[in-house]
C-alpha cells in the first residue's frame, strides 16, 4: 500500500479559468430575495415616516437575518433563525458597547477582527449559510465605528431584536402554504442528480468496468447526502417517510446506475416540485430499506467543540487577515477601516484555492459596484425615499444574482452598503467611492496574504481520517456481503454508512486539494478507495438480502 503522505511539500497552482463564469441560478433564488424585501421594507419605511432613518443600521441588523435557513425544514428553520437573530444581536451588542467605551481605532479594528474570526468559525461549524459569516461581520464591524454612548445601546439593541423577530416571522411564513417545501425540494434535487449520473453512466463505455463518471457521481452523492440531512432534521411524519423512500431510490441509483431508469427518477422529481401529494412507492417491503436510518437517528450529535477544532486554521486566517487589513487601511488614512476588514473576512473559504477565487470575485464585483453607485447617487440624493427604494432594489438584486456567481451579487451589495452609510446624512460620492476602492484592494490583498501565511496542515490529516473511515465502512459492508444470509437491517445500515463515508471522503479530498503548501495528498489511495467503495455499494444493492431494491419502481429488474 502506498504511503498516505509524502515527506516533501509542493505548491499548488491557483485557478484563473472559470472564476468569473456565470452558473445557473439557484432553484429558490427568489425566496431569499423576496424575504429580504419583506423583512427590510417595513422597518425602513417606518423609520422614514418618523424621520429617524439614521436608526436604520440597527434595524438592518435584525432584518438581514431573513437571508438565512431557506434550505432547512421549518421546524429546523425556526431554531436556526432564532440562533441567527440572537447571534446577530449578540455581535451587535459587543460592538456597540465597545464603541461607547473607546474611540481607539486600533482597538476597534482588533476587536472587529476577533469577532469576525468567531463568527466565521461558528457559521462554518453549524453550517448556517449562505450567506454565512459575512453579514454579521459587516453589521458588527460597522457598529464598532458608529458614534455611541452606553445609554443608547439598549434602545439600539431593542430595534435590532424587534426587526429580528419580524425577520423570523418572514422566514417562517411560507410554511403556512407549503409546510414540507424544503424537504420536497431537497429530495427532488437528489433524484435529479442521481438521474443525471445514471444518464452519464449509461453513455460512458468505461462504466462497463465499473468506472462511472466521477464528477457526476460526486455531485449526486452530495445531493443525496444533503437530502438525508434535510430529512433527518424533520419530525417523523408520513410525508417524511415517503420522502425517505424516494431518497433511498436516489441512493440506490447512485450505487447501481446501470440498473436505474433516469426517466422515472425525473418524473418523481417533477411531482415533488409541484403541490400534489408525495409519490408513494408500490413496494410492500420498502420499510426494510429505512432500517439503517434508525441507527443514524439514534446516534448522538457531534458536539460543537469537536466541529470547531478543525476550523482553527481558518479562524486564525480570518483574525490575522482582518486585523492587518484594518491596520493598513488606518495607516493609509481611510476613514472607514471596517470596509477593508469586511473585505478580508469575505474571502476565507474552505481552502486557499477557493479563497483566491473569492478574492478575484470580490474585487471585480466591488469595482463594478462603485460604478453603479456613481450612476445612481444623484437620484438617490434627491430624497430619503429614493435612498430607501434603491437600497431595497439592491437588496433584491444581490440575492437574486448571488447564486449565479459571487461577483455578480457583489455588484449590487456594494452600492447598497454605500447607500446605507448615507442614512444618517448625505456624503460626497467621490470620497465614498475612493475609500471603498482603496479598502477593497487593501482588504483583498492583505487578506489573501494572511491566508498564504497561515497554512492548513490539518487538511492532510482529515483526508487520512476520511480514508480510514471509508475503508473500514467498505470492509464492514464486504463482510456482510460474504455472509450467507445477512440481516436486511444490518446490510442497509452498512450501505448507508458506506455511502456517507464516501461522500465525506470526496468533500474532504476536494477541500485539501485546494490548499497551498502541504504534504502531498494520497491521491492514488483516494481514487482506489472510491472505486472499490462504489463497487461494494453496487454489490449491496444487487444483493437479494436487501429487500425492495431489485424490484422497486425506477430500478430495472
Amino acid at each position: 500500500m502506498p504511503s498516505a503522505t509524502a515527506p516533501s511539500t509542493r505548491p499548488r497552482r491557483l485557478p484563473l479559468a472559470g472564476v468569473l463564469r456565470l452558473g445557473r441560478p439557484s432553484d429558490i433564488w427568489f425566496k431569499p430575495a423576496l424575504s429580504v424585501i419583506a423583512s427590510v421594507a417595513p422597518p425602513n419605511l417606518t423609520l422614514l415616516a418618523l424621520g429617524r432613518l439614521d436608526l436604520a443600521m440597527y434595524t438592518m441588523a435584525g432584518s438581514l437575518c431573513a437571508l438565512y435557513a431557506h434550505n432547512r425544514p421549518y421546524a429546523a428553520r425556526a431554531r436556526a433563525l432564532a440562533w441567527v437573530v440572537l447571534g446577530m444581536v449578540g455581535g451587535l451588542a459587543v460592538a456597540l458597547v465597545a464603541a461607547s467605551l473607546t474611540t481607539s481605532a486600533v482597538v476597534l479594528v482588533t476587536l472587529g477582527a476577533l469577532l469576525a474570526a468567531v463568527q466565521k468559525a461558528l457559521c462554518d461549524a453549524t453550517r448556517i449559510g449562505p450567506p454565512g459569516h459575512v453579514v454579521p461581520t459587516f453589521i458588527s464591524s460597522a457598529a464598532l465605528f458608529a458614534p455611541q454612548t452606553l445609554a443608547q445601546v439598549p434602545g439600539h439593541l431593542a430595534l435590532a431584536l424587534a426587526a429580528g423577530v419580524w425577520a423570523w416571522l418572514v422566514g417562517m411564513a411560507p410554511g403556512l402554504l407549503r409546510p414540507h417545501g424544503p424537504e420536497r425540494r431537497a429530495t427532488a434535487q437528489a433524484l435529479n442528480a442521481a438521474a443525471a449520473h445514471a444518464t452519464v453512466a449509461h453513455a460512458t463505455p468505461a462504466h462497463a468496468t465499473g468506472e462511472a463518471d466521477p464528477r457526476s457521481r460526486a455531485v449526486a452523492a452530495a445531493a443525496v447526502q444533503a437530502a438525508w440531512q434535510t430529512l433527518l432534521a424533520t419530525d417523523d411524519t408520513p410525508t417524511r417517510r415517503a420522502l425517505e423512500r424516494l431518497v433511498v431510490r436516489g441512493e440506490v441509483a447512485l450505487a447501481a446506475p446501470d440498473d436505474t431508469d433516469p426517466r422515472r427518477l425525473r418524473a418523481w422529481a417533477r411531482e415533488l416540485c409541484g403541490t400534489g401529494p408525495v409519490p408513494e412507492l408500490d413496494d410492500p417491503q420498502a420499510a426494510d430499506e429505512l432500517l439503517g436510518l434508525e441507527a443514524e437517528l439514534a446516534a448522538p450529535a457531534r458536539p460543537l467543540w469537536a466541529r470547531l477544532g478543525p476550523l482553527a486554521p481558518i479562524a486564525v486566517r480570518t483574525a490575522l487577515g482582518c486585523a492587518f487589513a484594518g491596520y493598513v487601511s488606518l495607516a493609509l488614512g481611510v476613514g472607514r477601516p471596517y470596509w477593508a476588514l469586511v473585505t478580508a473576512a469575505s474571502l476565507y473559504q474552505a481552502n486557499l484555492a477557493l479563497t483566491w477565487s473569492r478574492g478575484i470575485q470580490r474585487v471585480v464585483g466591488n469595482l463594478l459596484g462603485v460604478l453603479l453607485f456613481a450612476a445612481v447617487a444623484p437620484l438617490a440624493h434627491a430624497g430619503h425615499v429614493f435612498l430607501v427604494l434603491f437600497c431595497l432594489a439592491f437588496n433584491f438584486g444581490a440575492e437574486a444574482l448571488m447564486s449565479r456567481n459571487y461577483w455578480l451579487g457583489t455588484v449590487c451589495v456594494t452600492p447598497m452598503a454605500l447607500l446605507i452609510t448615507e442614512f444618517a446624512h448625505t456624503q460626497q460620492p467621490g470620497r465614498l467611492i475612493t475609500e471603498r476602492v482603496v479598502d477593497t484592494v487593501v482588504g483583498a490583498l492583505v487578506g489573501f496574504l494572511a491566508a498564504v501565511a497561515v497554512t492548513n496542515r490539518r487538511a492532510g490529516d482529515r483526508v487520512e481520517h476520511a480514508l480510514t473511515a471509508a475503508e473500514r465502512a467498505r470492509e464492514h459492508a464486504a463482510r456482510l456481503l460474504a455472509e450467507p444470509a445477512p440481516a436486511p437491517a444490518d446490510l442497509e445500515a452498512a450501505r448507508r454508512g458506506l455511502a456517507a463515508a464516501l461522500a465525506d471522503l470526496r468533500a474532504t479530498a476536494d477541500a485539501a486539494a485546494g490548499e497551498w503548501w502541504q504534504c502531498a495528498l494520497p491521491q492514488e489511495r483516494v481514487v482506489r478507495a472510491e472505486r472499490t467503495g462504489h463497487r461494494t455499494l453496487a454489490a449491496t444493492v444487487r444483493h437479494p438480502g436487501l429487500h425492495g431494491t431489485t424490484s422497486a419502481e425506477g430500478i430495472r429488474p
